[in-house]
C-alpha cells in the first residue's frame, strides 16, 4: 500500500523511529498496527525521504506490505468485491488514532515495482525565511527562519545557479559510511514572495543527510552580504565540509515525483546503484 501523509515536525524527533523518542514513523507504524490491514505488516514503513529532527513535510509518500486482504477483513468497512476495504474510511481511522501533527491525506494499493524510496525521480522542498525587522510572525514561528540581517535575492540566485547540476555535493552533505554525495540539484531559485519573506525552492533526484540545510546555512551568507556569490560554489569544488547549516524548522518538504507505473521497477533497480562522476 501507498500513503500520502503530512506532519508538522515541530515536536518529533525526526521521520525515523528511536527507542524512547516521538517519531513521525513510530506513531503512523502504532496507528497501522490496530486497525486492519496495517494490523498484519511487519513495523517499517518505506519512506521516500527521511527528514531530520523538527523538519516539516506537506506531502510524504511511504510505502507498506500488507497480507492480501480477505472475506471480513475490513471490519465493519465496506469492502468491494475483491474484499478490499474502503481505503477513505481507512484514512479516517488511522486519523482518529493519529494526534493532530500527522495526518494520513490518501492511501491506494501501490502498482506493482512502487518503492516508495527507491521510486522516486526527485523530491521537492521549501524553505521560508523571514528578514523583518522584528523577526517572525508568532503564527509563522514553526515553519519559518528569522533573519536579522536584509537579504538580497538577486545574490541569492545567482550563488544557487552555480551549484544547479550533477555534483559531488560532499560539502554540503553529512557523510555516512559507504554512502555517495552524488547527486543532481534540479532546480535551486529563491524568490521573495512577500515584504519580509522569502522562499527557496530546492529539488533534486535524491538528498544527502543535512545537503538541504547547508545549502540554505550557506546562501543565507552570501544573500546578506558577508560572502560573495562565488562563495558556496568554491566550497563545492573543494569538498570541504561547511558549518553554515540552517535550522531545520523553516524546511518543508512539499513533493516527490513518481514516474509511470510500467516504469517504477526498472527507476527502483537503477536508484539503488551507487552512483560516482565517473
Amino acid at each position: 500500500m501507498r500513503l500520502d501523509i503530512a506532519y508538522d515536525g515541530t515536536d518529533f524527533f525526526g521521520w525515523a523511529r528511536q527507542p524512547q523518542l516521538r517519531t513521525v514513523q513510530g506513531l503512523v507504524e502504532d496507528a497501522l498496527s490496530k486497525q486492519p490491514p496495517g494490523r498484519e505488516a511487519p513495523r517499517s514503513v518505506v519512506v521516500a525521504g527521511r527528514t531530520d529532527s523538527g523538519v516539516h513535510a506537506s506531502h510524504q509518500a511511504v510505502h507498506v506490505d500488507v497480507a492480501p486482504f480477505g472475506p471480513g477483513e475490513g471490519g465493519r468497512l465496506p469492502v468491494d468485491e475483491f474484499g478490499i476495504p474502503d481505503l477513505r474510511q481507512l484514512c479516517a481511522r488511522w486519523n482518529r488514532i493519529l494526534p493532530g501533527d500527522v495526518r494520513v491525506l490518501d492511501a491506494r494499493i501501490a502498482a506493482d515495482g512502487f518503492d516508495a524510496r527507491f521510486s522516486a525521480l526527485r523530491r521537492h522542498y521549501l524553505y521560508r525565511v523571514s528578514d523583518a525587522p522584528w523577526g517572525v510572525g508568532p503564527l509563522q514561528r514553526r515553519n519559518t527562519l528569522g533573519w536579522n540581517r536584509p537579504l538580497d535575492v538577486d545574490r541569492l540566485n545567482a550563488a544557487a545557479r552555480e551549484l544547479v547540476g550533477l555534483h559531488d555535493f560532499a560539502a554540503f552533505c553529512k557523510q555516512r559510511e559507504g554512502a555517495t554525495t552524488v547527486r543532481e540539484l534540479q532546480r535551486f531559485s529563491w524568490e521573495r514572495i512577500e515584504e519580509y519573506l522569502l522562499v527557496a525552492t530546492v529539488s533534486a533526484d535524491a538528498f544527502c543527510h543535512s545537503m538541504v540545510r547547508s545549502l540554505i546555512g550557506s546562501l543565507l551568507m552570501v544573500g546578506d552580504g558577508r560572502r560573495d556569490p562565488g562563495w558556496p560554489a568554491e566550497l563545492l569544488r573543494a569538498g570541504v565540509r561547511t558549518s553554515a547549516v540552517a535550522p531545520a524548522h523553516g524546511l518543508t518538504l512539499v513533493g516527490i515525483d513518481y514516474p509511470p507505473d510500467e516504469e517504477l521497477a526498472d527507476r527502483a533497480a537503477r536508484t539503488r546503484s551507487v552512483r560516482s562522476l565517473g
